[in-house]
């Protein structure tokens, strides 16, 4: 039986309604209807609108806006987008406008008037509808990024759109780049006015509470280590290892992605009356970003939340595209992005034939092997990646460096622990093998924008001195700490600390992720009990917000020697201490 946690939760004092029969009734005794009372219910692009508007005319308005109605047509929305999201099934460019370039506002001023003539109760209903009215009352109804993704996969379309069976990627592409930008925009603006949130993340299984509360426990959230809710995804090279580490559904044919730590992917729960309340990692960022992230972090990436861990698994699986992410100047110029996918490889567990494929070897020919790659892709022949790019064993414990512009991927039979930066969607595939998707469909292949950003002078020998297990020992009298990447051309670092009695660490006021890479269980402890005692078990990635300051993690288990990974944002504290 493993020991992994798969839904941690945050406890909280307060009361937690359920069922929308019940939530009726609770509003019911909110609205005054002996006058003029406008409710206000925004709502995340992906709820299902037909299902929170449906239930809540059990109040009986007068006056009913759906938002819906106010934005542009599909069809103007698609050519006014088009420019951000063109034809590519993955890759856009960054929507930096706001709701309201997106209304049709003729009709927001028809709206805004109806409201302010009409008497008794209006409800204004959707995405962005506080933009009509600040009403008398908001509920937020809100959604998990990873539901939202399910939902694409069920032929949910994108809003006000009809693309019920598009290409899941283009549905994916258009909320990364548009959709959830404008909505985490316009979310955040109303944190402080929300009177209610709503849990839609089960199909009419709602749970509310008070905005107060809501508030209350984002701010817990930031004075306590926390895990986010981790979720699991199959994929082609997919694996075996993480279905019995973390008692998985055994029925699955693989799961190839563990996210665990990605808080502008994951949900958090709060654990209340018995009742799980969900609701998206990402509004803890946005909400308390310099408690959360420190003011240095925060300083330099704002509300985002800049360091990533997850789970590669290709045991009993296959090898990962031969890849490579762009540099920083690439992603801002061509996609908007105000920094790149920098990442590294740490191997959490390995087989005797794992390898990573890491940089190009010495003095190869880059037009023949670009040739050979867009040959290989329109399937004219099999790609020989050995005879171009390096492949280096790789044993458990093992740590892979990959700036932006490496060429690298994981082989089979191993389980790869990535520390990255967040932007998680830039991976230029250059070679997935000759291997079709789980869709069926060919996977995307980027090499007119991987060709643009592959660093052709990381070869074999600049890869063994500055890319494979680059530790540096760290004098430490409490245990052994070891800085073990990340390079110098990425902007986090990462530290490993091998130990068997309570040690000393402190946040410095920066983020701090770390992952149980060694031993079973452990403690982590404040020192004068700010927060109550946090047990992690192997293989689970936690964080600790910059504001709980000096913490300590002790051995909670029965193993000699433990072994955990921390990362943090570089020049965050002195280089000499942990």
């Amino acid at each position: 039986m493993s020991s992994y946690n798969l839904k941690p939760a945050l406890k909280l004092d307060g009361s937690c309604i359920v069922g929308y029969d019940n939530i009726i009734e609770l509003i019911k005794k909110d609205i005054n209807y002996n006058s003029n009372f406008t409710l206000i219910i925004d709502s995340y692009p992906g709820v299902d609108d037909e299902e929170v508007l449906n239930n809540f005319l059990k109040l009986n308005p007068n006056l009913v806006i759906n938002m819906y109605d106010i934005f542009k047509i599909k069809e103007e929305l698609n050519i006014f987008l088009y420019p951000f999201l063109g034809e590519d099934r993955v890759f856009g460019k960054m929507f930096f406008g706001e709701i309201i370039d997106l209304l049709d506002l003729r009709k927001l001023e028809e709206a805004k008037n109806k409201v302010k003539e009409n008497e008794g109760l209006t409800i204004v209903y959707g995405f962005g509808a506080q933009l009509v009215s600040k009403g008398d009352l908001l509920i937020y109804a809100d959604l998990a990024r990873w539901e939202i993704q399910q939902r694409y996969r069920n032929k949910m379309p994108n809003y006000k759109c009809d693309n019920y069976d598009e290409d899941t990627l283009k549905k994916i592409k258009r909320g990364f780049f548009v959709e959830w930008r404008i909505a985490d925009k316009h979310k955040r603006r109303l944190f402080d006015d929300i009177d209610y949130v709503l849990d839609t993340n089960k199909k009419n299984q709602p749970k509310l509470i008070s905005g107060d509360l809501f508030r209350k426990g984002l701010i817990e959230f930031c004075n306590t280590p926390f895990r986010t809710v981790p979720y699991f995804d199959k994929g082609v090279w997919g694996g075996q290892w993480m279905k019995e580490k973390f008692d998985l559904d055994p029925k699955e044919s693989n799961y190839a992605w563990s996210f665990d730590g990605v808080l502008e992917e994951n949900s958090l729960y709060f654990e209340i009356e018995d009742n799980i309340f969900e609701f998206p990692g990402i509004n803890l960022v946005l909400y308390r970003p310099k408690e959360l992230l420190g003011e240095k972090v925060y300083s330099r990436f704002g509300a985002e939340f800049p360091i990533r861990f997850d789970l590669l698994d290709t045991v009993e699986g296959q090898n990962l595209s031969l890849q490579v992410h762009p540099l920083t100047d690439y992603i801002y110029k061509t996609f908007g992005m105000n920094y790149t996918q920098e990442e590294s490889y740490y191997l959490l567990d390995a087989k005797e034939d794992a390898s990573v494929y890491l940089g190009l070897k010495e003095n190869i020919d880059s037009n023949e092997m670009l040739k050979e790659l867009k040959e290989a892709n329109k399937g004219k022949k099999q790609f020989d990646a050995e005879k171009y790019v390096n492949k280096f064993p790789a044993k458990k414990h093992d740590h892979f460096l990959i700036p932006p512009g490496t060429i690298h991927c994981s082989g089979k039979n191993s389980v790869v622990l990535e520390i990255s930066a967040t932007p998680y969607i830039f991976t230029f595939k250059l070679w997935d093998w000759g291997r079709l998707g789980l869709d069926g469909k060919p996977r995307p292949v980027h090499i007119e924008h991987g060709e643009k950003v592959i660093q052709w002078n990381r070869d074999t020998k600049w890869v063994k001195e500055n890319l494979i297990n680059n530790i540096v020992k760290v004098e430490n009298d409490e245990c052994e700490e070891e800085i073990t990447g990340l390079h110098d051309l990425e902007f986090i670092e990462t530290r490993r600390y091998w130990f068997d009695k309570k040690i000393n660490h402190d946040t410095r006021g920066t983020l701090n992720v770390l992952n149980l890479v060694e031993g079973d269980s452990i403690l982590v402890e404040a020192i004068n009990n700010e927060f109550e005692p946090y047990v992690v078990n192997y293989g689970e990635t936690f964080v600790v917000p910059a504001n709980v300051g000096k913490y300590t993690i002790k051995p909670y288990g029965n193993r000699s020697k433990y072994g955990v990974i921390k990362a943090f944002v570089k020049n965050s504290f002195d280089k000499d201490k942990s």
